[in-house]
């Protein structure tokens, strides 16, 4: 847990654009925020499984160019916040937590901008506060795919967390010809060794979706994506 939080610590102490953070107390406990911009928050980001504000930030400086933005290091996730996480029905204790945290800083017409898990948290999500979603890979809709390649790749990194096998798992995540970014690979061997990671959510009820899209959401994935291809995300 340290590690972790040094890790975070140092890498937002190395940030090239002004950040402010700030802590607020939820039902899980101690929740930390990073956010960028000036002005009232209009965007809130939520990180997949196992990243933070810190492995985030150019998520955060591209958005906070545009809109004032605050990142959730989610809880029970590694990160700044409390690191305890349920046993059960999850996304719904998340999206509990995600809207105490709207509650908490008193944002008004947020657009939730969600990752991964972040996309499903968000999705699980309800409040009045909450004026639009955007969904980047987003896990909630289905089951991600997992083909033998990434299976053997995922295991090795967790078994063995060095540079190189992280290296060749997150070159699944990119595209074709591109190298992952060495942040990245610092972070997620540094995840392998030191936390037990969660695994990706279950789809979500089909009739909270049905509810959810009553307000604007757009759900983005790239050409290459291994978990979520887009000819599979597609119909749902």
């Amino acid at each position: 847990q340290h590690a972790v939080r040094q890790w975070c610590v140092d890498a937002m102490a190395r940030a090239t654009f002004p950040l402010a953070t700030a802590t607020v107390d939820t039902s899980a406990g101690r929740i930390s925020l990073t956010s960028a911009g000036t002005g009232w928050t209009r965007v809130v980001l939520v990180p997949g499984t196992g990243f933070n504000a810190a492995v985030t930030l150019p998520w955060l400086e591209a958005l906070s160019l545009r809109w004032p933005t605050t990142v959730v290091d989610l809880p029970g996730q590694p990160g700044l916040s409390d690191p305890r996480r349920p046993r059960r029905t999850r996304l719904t204790w998340y999206g509990r937590i995600l809207a105490e945290v709207l509650e908490a800083i008193d944002a008004e017409r947020v657009v939730l901008v969600g990752n991964s898990l972040g996309a499903a948290v968000a999705l699980a999500a309800n409040s009045s506060r909450i004026a639009g979603r955007a969904l980047i890979s987003p896990a909630g809709f289905m089951r991600l795919s997992l083909d033998p390649n990434l299976a053997v790749a995922s295991s090795l990194w967790l078994l063995q967390p060095t540079a190189e096998h992280t290296r060749r798992l997150l070159r699944m995540f990119v595209a074709p010809g591109e190298e992952p970014p060495e942040t990245e690979v610092e972070w997620m061997t540094l995840l392998a060794a030191c936390c037990r990671t969660t695994l990706a959510p279950p789809p979500l009820p089909a009739e909270l979706l049905a509810r959810r899209a009553r307000l604007p959401c757009a759900v983005a994935v790239g050409e290459h994506d291994r978990f979520l291809p887009p000819r599979r995300l597609l119909p749902a």
